[in-house]
């Protein structure tokens, strides 16, 4: 199984309305995307400085499944709307036995 976590930082302009729809895109995601096996959207709410405003958690039985996520024509949508309203983004990607 092949985790895949990504942590944003969105930019102030329109913030919420910008998470909000975020988080609602990627949910669309599960059953559109065939590698995609689950999906989890969390939205922060940690006042800490150090905290991101939304994370994405999913998983692929591959490494392959995760490569085909990456290019799929609607995570690609997706992919456009987030880097505009994003200032950055972390990732991780790991192997769960």
């Amino acid at each position: 199984m092949i985790v895949h976590i990504v942590m944003f930082k969105f930019k102030e302009e329109n913030k919420k309305a910008n998470i909000i729809q975020a988080k609602q895109m990627l949910e669309n995601l599960m059953g559109a995307i065939p590698s995609l096996r689950s999906i989890d959207v969390g939205v922060n709410f940690s006042e800490e400085e150090r905290a991101m405003d939304m994370s994405i958690i999913t998983s692929f039985e591959s490494k392959e499944g995760l490569n085909a996520y990456a290019i799929h024509p609607e995570h690609l949508k997706v992919v456009d709307f987030i880097k505009e309203v994003v200032e950055y983004s972390k990732v991780v990607d790991y192997h769960r036995e």
